[in-house]
């Protein structure tokens, strides 16, 4: 694809636990951290596309674009959080001819709301809560044990994730989690979901994120340096339950043969990568399908210290949802905006061009896209 739609706003809230707050004020401070970023107003504003709250219904667009004033031409709301799926819709909108500027919001007060606590199990996982897999935890760690049977990864590869990660959450003001985790505190850890420790899991939070995403002729007018939209993705996976394969996620790798041929990018062109980190078993998994690792070698690539801080391929330099927040992977494409326009602070690499974000809704779908300065 050619480089038509670029982003040229981020805004993210304070995370953590944000009492007294509903998720729909969450998100419209992230919108109008992102607009002044991006150097406009809500009334430049024609398209809004927001994602529904996990567990409740909020994050509706009608709500926030209410509460925000506007009347956008374009509206839309994503009923699951995960911020690629949002961005491709915003670049197809743009392109189609339906809005120019778009806004895209997210925010959540699942944590001071314990809105995730002790839901009733439904929408077609009841067979899977039969056998005692109520949380991505079961699934993740069933998908490790698998990795472990094939290609004899062991537990210490694997607890470099969460190790690497939060060395980069170190640097970053922003993350929950920033005591130090050396790979002996992770080993001396309790198992949480055998053989997943607490480390190996997305921490619940509070938080908002939000992105401005314009055509690239109205960016040239606006004071950032815009960041395009250079390759885009996505793949389903609604039949993987019935893949004897489907724990270790085969699909991704035909997602990741579509970005690659469609965008002209190869794995070597990445100067840093970002995974939806649910769990560390997807950031082991996601490495192998997209071509940084040899399928059954990730373990040892992580083990090499290639993820960490001064590695060859910088991983979830924000800390990710181990260490950062759980955003649904919207924190890491704001932090792969910020990498690529030189404002990372501490944590910002040397001569960063181009990053890829991949994502996944668990075992449905998933979504990849490669942002540049190149353009």
């Amino acid at each position: 694809m050619r480089a038509q739609v670029a982003i040229v706003g981020v805004g993210t809230t304070k995370q953590g636990e944000l009492p007294g707050r509903t998720a729909n004020e969450i998100a419209i401070e992230a919108i109008e951290l992102a607009l002044v970023d991006a150097g406009l107003t809500k009334a430049d504003v024609d398209g809004l596309i927001t994602c529904r709250n996990l567990h409740d219904r909020f994050g509706i667009d009608e709500q926030i674009g209410h509460l925000l004033g506007v009347n956008p031409r374009f509206g839309a709301t994503l009923d699951y959080g995960t911020g690629n799926f949002s961005l491709h819709l915003a670049v197809m909108a743009i392109e189609a001819g339906m809005a120019e500027t778009i806004v895209l919001a997210y925010g959540t007060n699942q944590r001071s709301m314990r809105s995730g606590f002790g839901i009733s199990v439904g929408g077609g996982a009841e067979m899977a809560a039969l056998a005692g897999v109520v949380h991505v935890a079961g699934p993740a760690a069933l998908a490790f044990r698998r990795h472990q049977e094939l290609y004899g990864t062991t537990e210490e590869q694997l607890g470099w994730v969460a190790v690497g990660q939060r060395e980069w959450a170190q640097k970053n003001p922003l993350a929950i989690f920033r005591t130090p985790l050396t790979i002996d505190d992770y080993l001396s850890s309790d198992p949480l979901v055998a053989p997943l420790r607490r480390a190996d899991l997305t921490m619940i939070s509070d938080g908002g994120a939000a992105l401005v995403v314009t055509s690239k002729q109205r960016a040239k007018d606006l004071p950032k340096q815009p960041v395009m939209i250079d390759g885009m993705a996505e793949r389903t996976a609604f039949r993987a339950d019935h893949d004897r394969d489907s724990l270790m996620r085969p699909w991704l790798g035909e997602l990741a043969r579509d970005l690659w041929a469609s965008s002209g990018y190869r794995p070597e062109d990445i100067d840093a990568l970002y995974i939806q980190d649910a769990t560390s078993v997807w950031v082991l998994q996601m490495l192998e399908w997209y071509g940084f690792a040899p399928v059954g070698e990730g373990g040892r690539f992580l083990a090499e210290g290639h993820t960490r801080p001064g590695g060859s391929l910088p991983v979830n330099t924000n800390g990710g949802q181990l260490s950062e927040s759980y955003m649904w992977g919207w924190l890491h494409l704001c932090e792969a905006v910020r990498q690529l326009r030189g404002e990372a602070g501490e944590r910002q690499i040397e001569g960063i061009e181009v990053t890829l974000d991949c994502s996944s809704h668990d075992f449905l779908k998933g979504a990849a896209s490669i942002l540049t300065t190149r353009s």
